[in-house]
């Protein structure tokens, strides 16, 4: 290496360095007293339009916060009228339609600019028959859609047993909480009716009594949608019958595990679509408000809420084991000592919040014993394999305050999450083998992912753990299934698909460190593939990025603006191909030193993580931080010479 290099080496360690320092001293500065870190999982307008749907169907509306929340929706609504999934994105009819509605529910006149671009955008798209199924649900809760254009979902369905092929557990943890209480909704079908000055009949094309309410079919004759029609078609004439021996005791076993599986903050599942609709269902069954179950499901939102005087805001979701989680990795890979009193508290606050009890997962995998972590602060039914790999990875990287406590937690979560294998060698995040893909093409799924199969990044965070384990696959069976799954699962590009990050730059940022971590040669023409597809995506800032159109499009993989959390994720990808000193590995460190600000921090507007692929996308504000701290202090490892 020639002086001029090594001085411009030790020039960009430097640098490094003090961006480390201050990145350092953000999360030292704000970390919560109970151990954790927590930022907001921000999601799209819906959410909060539905939270003032949801207080009118309640009847628990609060004027002041009401106002709030509409001046939440005007501050997203974009020039041109419309609401979007994710930033950025186009208008969206059913998030449009939702927050159109919110508004006139609270009192604002359609007559007023943005309002009359709404409804021209919403008409313009085909109008209110245009939206999503859930969306139709919602709007039939208030009699402004007909429940002949929603599906059919039986009670009965709840009776089914758990070996029978179609069943509630064959469905995705998230989409099983939401089935469950939809069972009731969709058969009782409850209207809360609305003043003539909410109703949003202005936002159908054709009148409402000439409106055509039937779930479109597909194309194709032989089709499995197609079947679920005529299926739904006999439901429907069954519905009409007058007996139905089996109804009660359906509704009293749906009743029963929805007050089950409550969380012990007031959620279900910790996620808002199940809370809301459990609220409804119990509502629809004759709960009272004051009503336990009730009382502590509506008092829960409080700690979902971000509010200020002017504005209120619902999040879909908490995310602090996640984030301390991945803050704590951080945090020990750009070198803050291992027994730092804030990597204490993390440790202590981590300990506690393994899940000792059982869940849903237990109903396909009968071996398991409890062991694993979930992501929100209260969610004991699903902790999931990902959130299980981050927090192991960060508990194996620190020096806890009792380290026999932490060799114990570690070796149960070993062994639960090793029974969390699927058949292919994959993980998925909280079920095994939830693969049936009939369940996909009910009229119901138009929306969000309705199962939870094995995926590329899940299946390399917990490879990645198995490696700082000194696992090899050579001479371990799961890590060799896991590591022939992954090869199995790479594009042809070079790239791998990002389930719960976008899209394909998270992908490769997740499986490379896997892959060097348990010890597979990175010379191999499958890493030398993904390496290329990097460079050959790297933008000429310098940074990375993708939008999250690449999931509909993909012509656009690893297209987009540059962001920090993205660039961080290639970084990560190419320190562990052994590609550090390579002028992409340079020019990616040298736009996150650029662009981090004097606090510490980097700026991000764009939307980066995944609910659901192409229907919920999702924006961590912890990614544009602790990810480039992440990569900065590999890179610094990895040029330096230190391990």
């Amino acid at each position: 290496m020639s002086v001029e290099a090594a001085m411009s080496v030790d020039s960009l360690l430097g640098a490094v360095d003090k961006a480390t320092r201050r990145a350092q001293e953000y999360f030292l500065r704000t970390q919560e007293p109970q151990g954790y870190w927590w930022a907001e999982l921000e999601s799209n307008p819906s959410i909060t339009a539905e939270h003032l749907l949801l207080t009118h169907f309640l009847g628990i509306a609060e004027p002041a916060r009401e106002q709030r929340i509409v001046n939440y929706l005007r501050e997203r609504q974009r020039d041109d009228g419309t609401w979007a999934v994710y930033y950025g994105a186009p208008g969206d009819v059913s998030v449009t339609t939702e927050a159109y509605f919110a508004l006139k529910l609270a009192g604002v006149q359609p007559d007023e600019p943005l309002m009359r671009k709404a409804r021209l955008f919403v008409l313009s798209q085909g109008g209110v028959p245009r939206t999503r199924i859930f969306t139709k649900i919602w709007l039939a809760l208030f009699d402004q859609w007909d429940w002949r254009g929603t599906p059919t979902l039986p009670p009965e369905l709840i009776l089914l047993p758990n070996w029978f092929y179609v069943n509630i557990y064959e469905f995705a943890s998230w989409a099983r909480a939401t089935v469950v209480p939809m069972l009731v909704i969709l058969t009782e079908h409850p209207v809360h009716r609305v003043p003539p000055n909410a109703c949003i009949d202005e936002l159908y094309v054709k009148p409402r009594a000439e409106t055509d309410y039937r779930l479109p079919p597909a194309q194709s004759q032989l089709s499995w949608r197609n079947f679920f029609l005529k299926l739904d078609a006999l439901l429907r004439w069954r519905e009409r019958l007058p007996w139905k021996i089996a109804r009660p005791l359906a509704l009293k076993r749906i009743a029963r595990w929805i007050e089950e599986h409550q969380e012990a903050d007031g959620s279900w599942g910790g996620i808002q679509p199940p809370w809301v609709y459990s609220l409804i269902a119990l509502k629809t069954l004759g709960y009272p408000l004051d009503h336990p179950v009730m009382a502590k499901g509506i008092a829960g939102f409080e700690g979902y809420k971000i509010e200020d005087k002017r504005s209120f805001r619902l999040q879909s979701c908490t995310s602090p084991v996640w984030d301390t989680a991945l803050i704590v990795n951080a945090l020990c890979d750009s070198g803050l000592a291992p027994d730092h009193p804030a990597l204490h508290r993390a440790a202590d606050w981590l300990l506690k919040e393994q899940v000792m009890t059982g869940g849903d997962w237990q109903v396909k995998n009968k071996r398991g014993q409890p062991g694993g972590w979930a992501f929100e602060y209260e969610n004991d039914i699903y902790p999931d394999v990902d959130d299980t790999a981050e927090v192991a990875m960060a508990l194996l990287k620190l020096h806890a305050p009792d380290e026999l406590a932490k060799a114990r937690a570690l070796e149960r979560a070993l062994a639960w999450t090793l029974t969390m294998q699927s058949k292919n060698g994959g993980w998925g995040a909280f079920d095994v083998d939830n693969t049936r893909a009939v369940l996909t093409k009910i009229p119901f799924a138009d929306f969000g992912e309705t199962l939870d199969p094995p995926s590329a990044d899940v299946t390399a965070h917990t490879i990645e753990w198995l490696g700082l384990l000194g696992q090899r696959g050579h001479d371990q069976p799961a890590l060799m299934r896991a590591l022939r799954y992954l090869y199995r699962e790479q594009e042809r590009d070079g790239s791998w698909f990002g389930r719960w990050g976008v899209n394909y730059v998270y992908g490769v940022g997740a499986v490379l460190p896997a892959l060097a971590a348990a010890g597979e040669d990175m010379r191999s023409p499958a890493v030398r593939r993904a390496v290329e597809w990097l460079g050959a995506h790297q933008n000429a800032d310098g940074g990375w990025g993708e939008g999250c159109d690449s999931y509909e499009d993909d012509a656009k993989r690893g297209i987009g603006p540059s962001t920090a959390s993205q660039t961080a994720w290639a970084l990560l990808a190419l320190v562990s191909a052994g590609e550090a000193e390579s002028p992409a590995a340079r020019r990616g460190v040298q736009y996150l030193l650029r662009t981090q600000q004097p606090d510490g921090t980097w700026p991000e507007d764009y939307f980066t993580g995944t609910g659901f692929p192409r229907d919920f996308m999702i924006k961590y504000h912890g990614y544009r931080n602790y990810f480039p701290l992440w990569a900065l202090g590999r890179f610094r490892s990895a040029l330096s010479g230190q391990p």
